[in-house]
């Protein structure tokens, strides 16, 4: 049976900014497939990438990004399909974020997107005007309903289009990850499915863009409810599919491929790899350094920039001082051996010699963050003199109650873990000793020791130095921070969950008074709702906590 309509999802990587590399990503998908598509549907802002922020309120910007759609427009006369893409757009006074079908020269069709998202990591109301309700394009004889992003999250676009007469609805979307984001939007578009009883294409990016990174995992789902086709996680992928008119006229998709589903912590990894590849790689860098330690969260940090750099792109540099054991010695050692990284040893120890003659008795509190300082400015300085990117090592856990050193072990450009709890950098190097991701370039089998994974976690800044010397164990820690930062809980909420009163207060405490230094930090990887950074905005000098606990 031949079909009616042929609609192909273009799962790209664009670059914010890179209107030149982004047009040419669109066309050449669309060169290459146009012959055996009729619809090619890209993600929201593919001609600018996503998100833009205040690039859009440059008028000279949105005008190269319109200089730019007019190229595509161009092109499209020797383009079998129509197109469907994004960009901003001025009309007097205001911008929108607008959807346009391009075909055969000129502009066929455009959609504003109505539903502006202004949380977490949104912000679209600041700079973006509110487009108004739309009617659907035809083409090939098919009317389709077509919507921005956010437009899927609320019923009024669907019903419109449906009132309208679609026949098909098409959702393109620029959607970060975090965990279990993926369930959530296939439930809402389920539920404008259901409403409608219409087919649906939801269209994603894939890609890293500063803290916040595309999963892809675009999917068509029928008028019945069924997901049909699930595109790759993480990766870059194009699929043609096929709409054909069932005895009522209603559209029925023949294309079923379904991408393997991945468990939790691939897809974690997955993203801390893909995230780690493009912030390095899109910004310039040559690959990343980093300061092994012998430790799980360096380790853990060196096996993902190995994956996602190539082991040619990574330099591993242990920085030992007189604290530092023979074991850390040993297992750093092993650890560059099994990733295949250029690995070397710089004593520190003249330079805090040199510290201690400058400043006379430097001790205690002061002495252990010299130590860490010094290790900063050597990575710098070989981060200058090499051009690789300082890839900071701390997790979430630590980066919450301040057990890190500011200009110390804090240095860097980018930092994988920042968004991972220490029970999940555990759980995540088990994971990579027994898998190799699919997006991943590093070798098969275990990269990191298990020593490292079972020995007890230690700066090594003084003598017998162990995590929980000032800090609970991580599982308390881990749960006790997950109440207070993603759930927003009381003390007495999670009291009620089984947890010491006085350690939840100590753990509030230090999490108030570590904002300053997390707001120094360099960007990682959003892997939660609540990440630090764009998603958690809490004030430097805050008493709500005394406030609390009088």
């Amino acid at each position: 049976m031949h079909p009616i309509l042929r609609t192909s999802i273009a799962q790209v990587n664009p670059i914010v900014g890179d209107l030149k590399g982004n047009v040419a990503r669109i066309l050449d998908a669309a060169l290459t497939h146009g012959g055996e598509s009729d619809l090619i549907i890209y993600p929201e802002l593919s001609v600018c990438g996503y998100p833009p922020d205040d690039l859009v309120l440059k008028p000279f910007f949105v005008e190269r990004c319109q200089d730019a759609l007019e190229q595509i427009i161009a092109q499209s006369t020797d383009i079998d399909a129509a197109l469907v893409v994004s960009a901003p757009e001025a009309d007097s006074a205001k911008i929108y974020n607008t959807a346009y079908v391009v075909h055969n020269g000129k502009i066929i069709h455009k959609v504003r997107k109505k539903h502006l998202p202004n949380y977490g990591v949104f912000d679209e109301m600041r700079i973006f005007a509110q487009g108004d309700l739309s009617g659907c394009f035809e083409h090939k004889g098919v009317k389709v309903g077509l919507m921005v992003c956010e437009d899927i999250w609320y019923d009024d676009v669907c019903s419109a289009l449906k009132k309208d007469g679609a026949q098909l609805l098409i959702s393109i979307n620029a959607s970060p990850y975090e965990v279990n984001k993926t369930d959530t939007r296939e439930h809402h578009v389920l539920k404008r499915v259901e409403e409608n009883a219409l087919p649906l294409i939801y269209v994603n990016q894939i890609g890293g863009q500063d803290e916040i990174v595309f999963d892809g995992a675009s999917f068509v789902m029928q008028a019945q409810g069924q997901i049909i086709y699930k595109a790759k996680n993480f990766e870059e992928d194009f699929e043609t599919i096929s709409w054909h008119a069932d005895g009522n006229g209603h559209l029925m998709a023949d294309t079923h491929r379904i991408e393997q589903d991945h468990d939790r912590l691939e897809i974690i990894y997955a993203a801390c790899v893909i995230g780690l590849r493009d912030y390095v790689f899109k910004n310039g860098f040559k690959g990343g350094i980093i300061g092994l330690s012998g430790g799980i969260d360096s380790a853990l940090t060196a096996a993902m920039a190995v994956d996602a750099l190539g082991a040619m792109n990574v330099r591993c540099v242990m920085m030992p001082t007189e604290f530092t054991s023979d074991m850390s010695l040993e297992d750093a050692q092993k650890c560059a051996d099994a990733l295949g990284v250029t690995y070397e040893t710089i004593d520190v120890t003249p330079a805090l010699n040199a510290y201690g003659d400058m400043i006379p008795d430097l001790h205690g509190v002061a002495h252990e963050n010299i130590q860490s300082r010094a290790r900063g400015v050597t990575l710098m300085a070989l981060s200058n003199l090499t051009g690789h990117m300082v890839l900071s090592t701390g997790n979430k856990s630590e980066m919450a109650v301040g057990y890190a050193t500011l200009y110390g072990d804090m240095c860097g450009g980018f930092n994988p873990l920042k968004d991972l709890y220490k029970t999940e950098v555990y759980a995540l190097s088990k994971w990579r000793n027994e898998n190799k991701p699919v997006i991943g370039l590093g070798p098969h089998g275990e990269v990191i020791p298990e020593r490292i994974i079972t020995r007890p976690p230690s700066a090594e800044l003084r003598a017998d130095q162990v995590d929980q010397d000032s800090l609970p164990e991580y599982d308390v820690l881990d749960d006790v921070l997950r109440c207070l930062i993603e759930r927003d809980m009381s003390i007495e909420a999670i009291t009620r969950r089984g947890h010491d009163q006085e350690i939840v207060s100590k753990i509030w405490r230090l999490l108030d008074i570590a904002e300053y230094k997390r707001r120094q930090s360099c960007p990682g990887v959003k892997i939660t709702s609540r990440a630090f950074g764009r998603d958690r905005r809490y004030p430097i000098t805050n008493k709500f906590f005394n406030t609390v606990a009088d």
